[in-house]
């Protein structure tokens, strides 16, 4: 039986994961590793708590004395690292813990898969990382495998960071790894601090809709389970050493995201045409914003067979669905922590 690691599998993109890889492989076995911060939540996983194939482990990746012994007592043939601080916002405030869980994280998980896999036939070192570490793009143009980096956020610098160093103990101790970088995902069980889920929420309880600037920063969106399937397809396929771009080939506009969400949700919601957009409030552009980012996934299409399954206005409206129906698991994740940030955030500006 494989024996797999996946890091931040409580999370958004990592429950995804972790859901697909134990119910799509049962000889597979697959240790679920978060340390439940505000964006780690169980309540993404309950449906997989009588997998037979799977188990839960609380856990900070930075504890390296506990990466050490979880390595030597759970003999991983593969590790899947999605844990990451991940929202831009949050590490303009903090971007020491950032530094810390993103890149020092990072080098502890290496460290350990250095250690314990002595015999490297059959073990892999799969690193998820972002768009972002490109920088930004004009009105023209696309990130390919090729793109310099150029992070322009402390996020985008910490997540830069730590693909260097997957590529480094590649290239100095032979580790045997992929990295995918992928672009802005959307779907269910996503924190609504990033602008869907956000949108959505403050939609249904008729608070301001906050967009940065003038809402013209444009982005490309990717399907979460869409997202999880490129992730199989290249743990299973991918090149030893090699970089593979996730996009969604959905470029859109911040404004033109939240005006479309408001028509959608009048219509679901009953209301007039109309009432949600008025909701819209430009607030203060965050600092170093990003124009624009558009993924080039054609490597991955023509290489590995991936290729999106749905257009955004058709996964839109899926993720719109769920968050209707899971008004309340909303409201539980955002009674606490979130709420304060929220308020700092936003409603002050």
């Amino acid at each position: 039986m494989k024996k797999i690691l996946v890091t931040g599998g409580a999370g958004f993109i990592g429950s995804h994961v972790v859901r697909l890889f134990a119910n799509n492989y049962p000889d597979y076995f697959i240790t679920n590793l978060d340390v439940l911060t505000y964006a780690g939540n169980l309540e993404n996983i309950t449906d997989l708590e009588a997998l037979p194939n799977y188990e839960f482990v609380k856990g900070d990746i930075t504890d390296e004395a506990f990466i050490d012994e979880l390595f030597n007592s759970k003999n991983f043939d593969a590790v899947i690292h999605l844990a990451a601080e991940s929202h831009v916002d949050r590490s303009i405030l903090d971007p020491m813990s950032f530094v810390k869980t993103n890149v020092l994280g990072t080098g502890v998980l290496l460290n350990a898969a250095k250690k314990y896999w002595k015999n490297k036939e059959d073990k892999l070192f799969y690193h998820v990382s972002t768009d972002e570490v490109y920088g930004s793009l004009g009105e023209t143009g696309f990130f390919t495998e090729e793109t310099p980096y150029d992070p322009r956020s402390p996020y985008s610098a910490s997540k830069a960071s730590s693909d260097h160093l997957v590529k480094a103990y590649h290239h100095t101790y032979g580790l045997p790894i992929v990295i995918s970088n992928c672009s802005n995902n959307y779907g269910s069980h996503q924190f609504p601090e990033k602008l869907l889920p956000l949108m959505i929420n403050n939609i249904l309880h008729s608070k301001p809709l906050p967009v940065y600037g003038k809402g013209e920063n444009v982005r490309d969106w990717l399907w979460v389970e869409d997202h999880a399937r490129a992730i199989d397809v290249i743990f299973h396929t991918g090149i030893n050493g090699e970089t593979y771009n996730v996009g969604g080939f959905n470029e859109w506009k911040n404004i033109d995201i939240v005006h479309l969400l408001c028509n959608i949700m009048d219509k679901k919601l009953n209301r007039v045409e109309g009432e949600s957009a008025a909701l819209i409030t430009y607030v203060k552009d965050r600092a170093g914003h990003d124009m624009r980012y558009a993924i080039d996934a054609t490597k991955l299409e023509r290489e590995l067979g991936w290729k999106p399954s749905l257009q955004f206005e058709e996964g839109l409206d899926k993720t719109i669905d769920w968050y209707l129906a899971n008004d309340e698991w909303i409201s539980r994740i955002t009674s606490g922590s979130y709420k304060q940030y929220y308020d700092q955030q936003y409603t002050k500006r």
